[in-house]
């Protein structure tokens, strides 16, 4: 599994989701991922998107 690290969110921003994660009966690293994968599921990658230099593309990414 893949870790991050966010740094200098903004104030108050640690709270509130300390905050979203408890009403969601969840822990504030569960609620992180929780919306994350929400929220990037709802706009798809492509391969090209995610590898441009293994697939040697250059220049901006066309959009669909």
């Amino acid at each position: 599994m893949e870790q991050i690290l966010i740094r200098n969110l903004p104030v108050g921003t640690k709270a509130a989701l300390r905050a979203r994660a408890a009403r969601h009966h969840r822990s504030v690293d569960a609620e992180a991922r929780a919306i994350l994968v929400s929220t990037l599921s709802q706009e798809p990658v492509t391969i090209v998107e995610l590898e441009p230099r293994r697939l040697k593309v250059t220049g901006p990414i066309p959009e669909p």
